[in-house]
């Protein structure tokens, strides 16, 4: 088999990529990256070591894709993954790196009648809706309750059957629109396609910053001893997320592309659950209890845009299809992450204590 995974130099690409090809000695594996997000080319090395074959592409431009070997499939994990994407940045940028580049990648697939397979995000809900819908307030974290007024919400999470109608950030609405442009070239094309909606991913070798990877950030703020903030809905840092780490959702794709009859045409949701998860409090114990640092954490009433109280996903259909729930709790994910930020410190404190 040969698979090509854009955003192969990023986080969740590289990740996914150096597992299939140590699982999978004799599969091809090819990573296609622009290379521009900072800490990216940390793992130019480490997928050489393993065999992984590179591509310096961009996605945005179709000409940089003429030339690609021929694959069998295509697991897309490039985009530009900050919620606040077209906010405090470019909004043709976001665009063009989610909508447009999603297209480049089908007729990719499409010229090679290669399958499809999509990480979408939660963002894809609508900001309303998650904040309209009944919570309450415990010690360290906000959680949903079974009193809801709209269907796909309970205390176990969010099931794939949330409303869609409304607002959810530009980066959240390019990656809506990449799925339904997904389902069209599955229904007009006849293209094997499936698309996993994600929750919060984490893990060794994600490059966290403010506005996307919180886990690494909170923890590497920790360890090298800076300071954090609790924004928005009161500075409690009772803001719940529910973290999926990468080594999970890799044993997922393997199943999901060794059995891909079971998922052809059909979307789930994907995440660590409620099971899985931390409010930023919470996740402050933990990076204390492993750093051994204290740190001042100052707290900012106010909202920032885009911002949501709680997200965690209902596995239901995942679990029920496949069989997979995650295998980590959450202290084995930041367990993971404080043990290579100790192993590397000094390779990533330019990156993660800048």
């Amino acid at each position: 088999m040969h698979i090509l995974i854009t955003g192969g130099c990023g986080f969740v690409g590289s990740s996914i990529a150096l597992y299939f090809k140590q699982k999978y000695p004799k599969y091809e594996i090819t990573a296609l990256d622009n290379l521009k997000r900072r800490g990216s080319e940390l793992n130019l090395v480490r997928l050489k070591n393993a065999g992984v074959l590179f591509v310096h592409a961009d996605i945005r431009n179709a000409e940089d894709l003429q030339d690609v070997s021929a694959m069998d499939l295509i697991i897309d994990c490039s985009a530009d993954a900050s919620v606040l994407a077209g906010i405090s940045t470019s909004r043709v940028q976001v665009i063009n790196n989610n909508l447009m580049g999603t297209v480049n990648c089908l007729e990719l697939a499409l010229k090679h009648q290669a399958n499809f397979l999509f990480l979408s995000t939660s963002r894809v809900y609508p900001i309303a809706n998650l904040e309209q819908a009944s919570f309450e307030e415990q010690a360290t974290r906000f959680v949903w309750t079974n009193n809801q007024k709209v269907n796909g919400i309970s205390e176990k999470g969010i099931t794939e059957q949330f409303p869609l109608e409304g607002y959810r950030s530009l980066y959240g609405a390019t990656k809506l629109a990449s799925e339904l442009m997904i389902q069209e070239y599955h229904h007009l094309f006849g293209m094997p396609a499936i698309i996993n909606r994600c929750g919060v991913l984490s893990g060794p070798w994600q490059m966290g910053k403010v506005d996307q990877g919180v886990t690494v950030l909170w923890i590497a703020r920790h360890f090298f001893q800076q300071n954090l903030s609790y924004i928005g809905y009161g500075g409690t840092g009772k803001q719940f997320r529910d973290i999926l780490h990468v080594a999970d959702l890799a044993l997922l794709l393997d199943k999901q592309i060794h059995q891909w009859e079971k998922g052809d045409g059909q979307l789930f949701n994907v995440g660590g659950g409620l099971t899985c998860g931390a409010s930023l409090q919470e996740l402050t114990i933990i990076s204390e209890e492993l750093t051994g640092n204290a740190i001042n954490i100052a707290r900012v009433e106010e909202n920032r845009a885009a911002d949501i109280r709680i997200y965690y996903t209902d596995n239901t259909k995942v679990k029920e299809t496949y069989g997979w729930l995650p295998t980590k709790n959450m202290k084995d994910v930041c367990s993971d992450i404080f043990e290579w930020m100790k192993k590397n410190q000094e390779l990533l404190k330019p990156i993660l204590a800048s």
